[in-house]
C-alpha cells in the first residue's frame, strides 16, 4: 500500500467523521494527517513501525492506524463507520462544492440518501430552504451532479493502463492458447476510458461458457459481436469473438473510428484471411501503418499512402521537464530531490516553477523568497554541472489578467508559465480577457493548463482555442500540454491548429514531487494523436537547444 492510497483512507475516515458528527478533533487530526501523508517525500512502507510515529506531523493514533493498514491493507475504524453510512451518501463525497458538513445536513435533516435523489430535490428548488444552501450552491449542487452522472463509469486512460494489463494476463489464463489483444479506445489512447476492450479468436458462445461464475466479472449484456461484463475494479470489459484467420481484421475494425477502417478495407482488394499482423493488413493495401492512436480519420489514408507520416513524438524525445513545484511552494521534494530525479531519468535539465505569491492556498513565493530560490539554484548549478536548473515561476494570471509581479521581478527569471487558477467560474468573455491579456505580457513564454480542466471532475472555463492560439502565435508565447493525467490540456483535438499557425507545444509534468515527473508519458500519449513531433515541442530541445530557444526570445522580447 502506497502513501497516496494510505492518505485516501485518512482522508475518507476524516470526512465520513464529520457526517456522523463524530469527534471533531479527532476529523481534523485525520485530515492533517492525510495531507501530510501526501507530502512525504519516502514510501511508510519503506519505515520501521516505531519510525512511524516519530515522523512530524503524524499522532500516536495515526501511527497506528497506519500500521495497521500496512500490515492487513485494512482499517477497522474506516470500514466500520463505511458499514453505517449509506452507500448513497458516502458517493455524495463525489459531488464537488458540498463537503461533508452539508452532506450531513442532506442526509439528517433532509432525509436524502442518494445523489439522484439529492438532484430531485435540487430541482424542486428543495434545497436552498436550509440553512447554508442558497440558490448559487443549489445550481452549482446541480451542475455537478449532472456532470458526474455524464462521465460516470468513466476512468482517466493513466487510471487503467495497470488495469488493463492484469486484465489481458487474466484472460490468457482463461483462454490458454488463443489470440487475445487489447483493442477499442484504450488502444487509441483516448484521455477517458469507459470500457477496457479485448478481442480473442474464439466464438462468443464459447467465451461466455468460458466467463461462468468467474469471480470478479458479472455478466452485463450480450450482442451480435460482443458480451460486455462489469468488474470488480469497477471497469466494464468488453469481449470481442473472432474467427482465428479473421483476428487482425476485427482488431483493425475495433480499434479505428468506422470511416477510418472502411476506407482501409476497400483498399485491402482481395481476402483478409490469415494476416498475421497488423503492419501485414496495411501493406495489402498499400498504405504505410497507421498506429491505433492516428485511426480516426479516413483522410490520413491518403497521406499514409503517398507518403511516410511524420515521425510522431516518442517517450524518449522528452530531454527536460518543463513546469515541476518543490518544497519551496506545494511540492513534496527538495528541488535537489527533483534535479536528481530527472537526472536518474537521463534528462539533461529541469524547470522549476514554483507558485506565484497570490496562491497563498500553494504557499506561493514573496520576492524575498525568490531571491533566496534563485541563489540556492545558482549554488545547485555549480554542484550538479552540466545538468542545468532554470528559475522559472507559475504565476497566476489574476482577475485583471495582470501577472503576479512587477516587472523588474518577472525579468529576473529564465522563463515564465502564466495561469489561472482563481476565479475559474466565469464567462467565456471574461476568461479570454485574462488570457489575452496574459498572452500580450512580454514576460509570458508559456501558456499553462489553458481551459483549467479537471478530467471526469470539472469542466474547463469557456474559451476561443483559435482565437488563444492566434494570439500565442503572434506573441511567440508556447502553449503547454499539461500532461498530468487529470488535466491533459490543451485538448489534443486543438492541437492540429497550433502546429499549423507554427506554434510550440511544450509537454510538460506539472510536476509536485519526483513520480510526477513520469507524467509526461500522458502528455506524449495523447501529443501523438495530434501528430506532435519532437521538433515542435519545446520539451524535446535538449539543453543548448532550449537554453538557445529562451536566451533568444528574451532578446526579441527586449527583456
Amino acid at each position: 500500500m502506497d502513501n497516496y492510497q494510505i492518505a485516501d483512507s485518512f482522508s475518507l475516515l476524516a470526512k465520513l467523521m464529520d457526517i456522523h458528527g463524530e469527534n471533531s478533533f479527532k476529523a481534523k487530526s485525520y485530515a492533517s494527517a492525510a495531507f501530510t501523508i501526501e507530502k512525504l517525500p519516502l514510501q511508510l512502507s519503506s519505515l520501521a513501525s516505531e519510525k512511524i510515529a516519530e515522523l512530524k506531523g503524524i499522532g500516536s493514533s495515526s501511527a497506528q492506524k497506519i500500521i495497521e493498514l500496512l500490515k492487513t491493507g485494512h482499517l477497522k475504524t474506516l470500514e466500520e463507520i463505511i458499514f453505517k453510512t449509506p452507500p448513497g451518501v458516502l458517493e455524495m463525497l463525489n459531488i464537488k462544492g458540498i463537503g461533508p458538513k452539508k452532506i450531513s445536513t442532506i442526509w439528517k435533516e433532509m432525509e436524502i440518501e442518494t445523489v439522484g435523489e439529492l438532484l430531485y430535490a435540487c430541482k424542486e428548488n428543495r434545497l436552498k430552504l436550509y440553512k447554508g444552501f442558497g440558490e448559487k450552491t443549489q445550481q452549482n449542487v446541480i451542475d455537478t451532479i449532472e456532470f458526474y452522472f455524464k462521465n460516470k463509469g468513466s476512468h482517466l486512460y493513466a487510471q487503467v493502463i495497470l488495469v488493463a494489463a492484469q486484465v489481458e494476463s487474466f484472460l490468457a489464463k482463461i483462454f490458454p492458447g488463443r489470440k487475445i489483444a487489447v483493442t477499442g479506445s484504450f488502444k487509441q489512447q483516448t484521455e477517458i476510458i469507459n470500457e477496457l476492450e479485448f478481442v480473442i479468436d474464439a466464438n462468443l458462445d464459447g467465451i461466455e461458457t468460458a466467463m461462468t461464475e468467474v469471480e470478479g466479472f458479472s455478466f452485463k449484456e450480450k450482442n451480435a459481436d460482443h458480451i460486455i461484463y462489469n468488474t470488480s475494479v469497477g471497469i466494464a470489459v468488453k469481449l470481442y469473438g473472432s474467427a482465428p484467420d479473421n483476428f487482425i481484421e476485427k482488431l483493425l475494425a475495433t480499434s479505428a473510428s468506422e470511416t477510418f477502417f472502411a476506407a482501409l478495407k476497400t483498399l485491402c482488394v482481395g481476402s483478409a484471411e490469415n494476416i498475421k499482423t497488423e503492419e501485414a493488413y496495411f501493406e495489402k493495401a498499400g498504405v504505410n501503418y497507421v498506429p491505433a492512436y492516428l485511426r480516426e480519420d479516413e483522410n490520413l489514408l491518403l497521406q499514409a499512402k503517398t507518403g511516410l507520416l511524420p515521425q510522431i513524438i516518442q517517450p524518449e524525445d522528452i530531454k527536460g521537464i518543463i513546469h515541476s513545484h518543490s518544497n519551496w511552494s506545494d511540492g513534496s521534494n527538495t528541488i535537489e530531490e527533483m534535479a536528481l530525479a530527472a537526472m536518474e531519468r537521463g534528462l539533461e535539465y529541469l524547470v522549476i516553477s514554483d507558485h506565484s505569491k497570490s496562491a497563498f492556498y500553494a504557499q506561493g513565493l514573496s520576492e524575498e523568497k525568490i531571491r533566496e530560490q534563485h541563489h540556492y539554484i545558482d549554488e545547485l548549478n555549480k554542484k550538479l554541472f552540466p545538468f542545468k536548473i532554470f528559475k522559472s515561476i507559475e504565476s497566476d494570471i489574476l482577475n485583471d489578467g495582470n501577472l503576479d509581479y512587477s516587472n523588474d521581478v518577472l525579468a529576473t527569471f529564465d522563463l515564465v508559465i502564466a495561469s489561472i487558477h482563481s476565479n475559474l467560474k466565469m464567462t467565456e468573455e471574461k476568461a479570454m480577457m485574462r488570457l489575452l491579456k496574459a498572452i500580450e505580457n512580454k514576460y509570458t513564454t508559456i501558456l499553462g493548463h489553458m481551459t483549467g480542466r479537471l478530467l471526469l471532475s470539472r469542466p474547463g472555463y469557456p474559451v476561443d482555442h483559435k482565437k488563444i492560439i492566434d494570439a500565442c502565435a503572434t506573441n511567440h508565447v508556447v502553449i503547454e500540454l499539461n500532461a498530468h493525467p487529470s488535466r491533459l490540456d490543451i485538448d489534443w483535438r486543438h492541437i492540429p491548429y497550433a502546429l499549423q499557425k507554427n506554434v510550440l507545444i511544450s509537454i510538460d509534468p506539472d510536476a509536485h514531487h519526483t513520480d510526477g515527473l513520469d507524467d509526461t508519458r500522458y502528455g506524449v500519449s495523447v501529443a501523438q494523436k495530434a501528430m506532435v513531433t519532437k521538433e515542435n515541442n519545446l520539451s524535446s530541445f535538449n539543453l543548448q537547444a532550449f537554453e538557445a530557444y529562451i536566451n533568444k526570445r528574451k532578446s526579441i522580447k527586449n527583456i
